[in-house]
């Protein structure tokens, strides 16, 4: 039996009440997604919960702290399927600590616009386009991100 591994990412924005842009992290590594864009995160490790997780990921990535707002539910209990044998779950972050810095699996950081054509323009890893694509239809509908 395969087990699926759990992912998790954040969607960090400048303001979880107010957002207008999201950071976008592009991936040094593996070779098949370098050069790629991403929402910072990763693998959940046993013993940890998937916020804890995200919160570690983050300050290893990034090298901040967030606050964690809704989560950005996909259309799987697991949340968005990455491939046969992943799936992340997301939410919706704000930086609370420090300047994001890109530590660790990624080479440049890029805040983009939620309204406009350079989120959709970035050459995204395939499996977060749906996740880029209903997280800017969620911030053209006006829905509340926060808790």
């Amino acid at each position: 039996m395969t087990t699926i591994k759990q992912i998790v990412g954040a969607a960090l924005l400048d303001s979880l009440a107010r957002p207008r842009q999201l950071l976008a992290a592009r991936r040094t590594a593996p070779p098949e997604f370098a050069g790629l864009w991403e929402f910072p995160g990763g693998k959940v490790e046993p013993g940890e919960s998937h916020e804890g997780a995200l919160h570690r990921e983050l300050a290893e990535e990034l090298g901040i702290r967030a606050t964690l707002g809704a989560e950005l539910e996909g259309p799987t209990a697991g949340g968005w399927p990455l491939n046969a044998g992943a799936v992340m779950r997301v939410w919706l972050a704000e930086v609370d600590e420090g300047t994001p810095e890109p530590l660790e699996d990624h080479d440049l950081l890029r805040w983009v616009g939620l309204d406009g054509p350079e989120i959709l323009g970035l050459d995204w890893i395939p499996a977060d386009l749906p996740i880029v694509r209903a997280l800017v239809q969620q911030a053209a509908d006006g829905r509340h991100t926060g808790d």
